[in-house]
Parts: C-alpha cells; structure tokens; sequence
C-alpha cells in the first residue's frame, strides 16, 4: 500500500473540490472553460522546471511511495500535481470570493508586490549556488512583477487571501509528501541546493514555488475569464 501514498494525497487534495464542483451557489463547474486552458499552460512550465531540477538533482522521488509510472524522469503523480494542485487551489479563490465578497486585501496589494519582489531578488542573487533557492526566487519576482504589470492590483488582494488560506491545505499535504508522517519522504530534496530552512518538514522555498503556481493559474483564470461579455459579480 505504500506505493499508493502520493497519489492518496492527491485524491485527497481534489476530493472536496471536485465534489463541490456543481454547488448550486459556487457553480465551479461553470467557470472550468476559464480555468482548463491557463491550467495546461501554467503546467507545461512547471513540468519542463520539474524535469530539469530533477535532472540536476535539486529533488528526486522515492520509488518506495509512488506506482512507478514514470515520464520523462518524472512518477505519473507528479504530472497530476500540477493539475489537481492548481484545480483545488482555484476552488479556494472562488469560494472566498464567494462568502467574502469585499476584498479586504486590496489595499495591501501593490505593498504586497513592492516589498517582496525586491526581497526575493535579493535573495536570489545571494544564493546563486543553491538552485531551488535562487531559480524560484527570481522566477516568483518576475512572476510577480509581471501579474502587476498586466492587471495592476486588481486581483491581488484575492489572491493574497486565496494564499494564505491555501498554505493549510498545502502544508498538511506537503508535510506528507516530505517526509512528516513516514519513514522516509515522498520528495527528497537536495538540501544542499536550498536554504535548509524548513516548517514542519517543507522547505520555506515551497512556499515560493506554491505562490508561483497560484498566481500563474489566477492570471490566466482572470485573463480569460475578463473576455467575456457578461462577467460574474466579483463584489
């Protein structure tokens, strides 16, 4: 059976939110033609970092907790990652925006981005040797940089929310899948190519590569969904 825990952790991760899906109040199921499209953009990016990392030895996935489908250098599961993560993490968003319809974090938005671009900046030329560290730091400043540019602030306090609201979630599944509750993890990281800082047993740097993940999926989600004539009530 433990072969089958990263793919557990996945299904449980997509469960709540695919059986929710036709809500009659939320109706995510009605906003899938938006979010689909960004979706296999944003994991085309991820996967192709994803394979290059782990041909660098930056991570590897442990044979013991996976059904050793791979692609590419890579387990079946984690292609799967890059769809159920962004599938559920965009649940959170629109239930929010649903029971929160005042966005209280609008005005932290632009501050949001101002403050940590530069820090991640920072931080990415200071750890030139270590890859996570600094490729995922320099890519969440420009990812950030870019969303600013495109859509100013105009769904950055939703997705401030949506963030630390998904860090719950992602913490419970991340700690698993690095090692919080087995043996050995599912991800094992090479800590020599990050800062070895870690909550719980994640990396701090995972917490970066979420937001990137979260933000690009919001960005495309909005973007398309901006097209339409007639557009839901965003409060």
């Amino acid at each position: 059976m433990e072969k089958y825990l990263y793919l557990g952790v996945l299904l449980f991760a997509i469960s709540y939110p695919l059986a929710q899906s036709f809500e009659h109040r939320i109706r995510y199921a009605a906003q899938w033609k938006y979010l689909f499209p960004g979706m296999l953009g944003t994991a085309a990016f991820f996967i192709v970092w994803d394979i290059w990392f782990t041909n660098l030895g930056v991570w590897e996935f442990n044979s013991r907790y996976v059904l050793g489908w791979f692609f590419l250098d890579l387990p079946i599961e984690e292609w799967f990652f890059f769809f159920i993560v962004p599938f559920s993490s965009i649940f959170i968003y629109e239930v929010l925006i649903y029971f929160f319809p005042k966005d209280h974090f609008l005005p932290f938005g632009k501050y949001f981005v101002w403050i940590l671009t530069p820090f991640l900046l920072v931080m990415s030329i200071l750890h030139l040797d270590k890859w996570y560290t600094s490729v995922n730091f320099l890519v969440g400043a420009l990812t950030l940089v870019l969303h600013y540019l495109i859509f100013k602030e105009k769904y950055l306090g939703r997705f401030i929310f949506a963030y630390l609201v998904h860090l719950i979630p992602l913490m419970i599944c991340n700690g698993i899948l690095t090692g919080g509750l087995t043996e050995e993890p599912v991800v094992i990281y090479n800590n020599a190519e990050n800062l070895g800082i870690r909550i719980w047993t994640v990396p701090i740097e995972d917490l970066i590569y979420s937001m990137i993940l979260l933000l690009m999926n919001i960005s495309f989600f909005e973007s398309l969904r901006s097209k339409q004539t007639i557009s839901p009530n965003r409060g």
